[in-house]
């Protein structure tokens, strides 16, 4: 099975200014890993609404199974729906079973606070802003307090709180990819290898990759790991048992050439 490729949209200015720290990127690897998948691309956008427009709309062309969060609200700093439907060419309209959703949760809200339930109320009516979407969008539920999100072919828009987004991915790759399962990991297998330069590997590397088609290699240099020093992690990746055999390949050639180099052990978060 040919395994679409998944990408992440991250939207906010107080992302790209600093205010929030991203708490996406790394829960997405880690949702698709554990599904045996992995994210093939990620992008930063801010609030600005031909740049997003231009994002969105490559989104929408890529084929790929897109996740974007942010900037589904209904303030004025909120322009995802907006883009997206201008990516799309098609008009906003208030989706009916969003409606529900959005009316269910004032009920819920107006019933905490002991309040009768007005839907006429002009803060009411804005909230339902958050329900109108580009034309032929589709809900994802959102377990979290009702407020769906959307979907429009395999591009899913989420909230940009992470207790809200995170669930909603989870769902979806649960239940609408769930046939996906298993397809998507990578194999990866590597070496650390010391007292080298990169110049010197580098006909070792593309030899590898003419040899096993559909193998990457891989180069990870660093010079002032704590504990190996100054030290090169070279590697291959891909699916199948071209990557094992691609890997004694790799470690054959190191020997012949007299490289001193050990398997990888499991690196430690934040150590390079």
């Amino acid at each position: 099975m040919n395994t679409p490729a998944f990408g992440l949209v991250i939207v906010g200015d107080e992302i790209l200014s600093g205010k929030r720290l991203d708490k996406h990127l790394q829960k997405v690897i880690e949702l698709l890993g554990a599904r045996g998948l992995a994210l093939a691309w990620a992008r930063y956008v801010g609030d600005d609404r031909p740049r997003l427009t231009a994002a969105l709309r490559e989104a929408f062309g890529s084929g790929d199974i897109v996740f974007c969060c942010g900037g589904i609200g209904a303030t004025p700093d909120d322009h995802t729906r907006q883009c997206a439907a201008a990516a799309l060419q098609r008009p906003l309209t208030l989706h009916a079973q969003a409606r529900q959703l959005i009316e269910e949760r004032m009920q819920d809200m107006a019933r905490a606070q002991g309040l009768p339930f007005e839907p006429e109320r002009p803060d009411n009516l804005q909230r339902l802003q958050m329900g109108v979407f580009p034309q032929g969008a589709e809900v994802i539920p959102n377990p979290y307090n009702k407020i769906p999100g959307f979907s429009v072919g395999d591009v899913h828009f989420m909230p940009g709180f992470p207790v809200m987004a995170h669930p909603m991915i989870e769902g979806l790759l649960d239940g609408r990819y769930a046939h996906l399962h298993g397809s998507g990991a990578l194999i990866e297998r590597s070496v650390l290898v010391f007292d080298a330069m990169e110049a010197a590997l580098t006909p070792l590397m593309e030899e590898i990759e003419v040899a096993y088609p559909g193998v990457k290699v891989f180069s990870l240099p660093s010079v002032d790991h704590p504990i190996h020093g100054r030290h090169i992690e070279l590697g291959v990746k891909g699916r199948g048992i071209a990557v094992d055999e691609a890997y004694a390949q790799l470690q054959a050639q190191l020997h012949r050439l007299g490289a001193k180099s050990c398997p990888v052990m499991v690196r430690e978060p934040g150590l390079s």
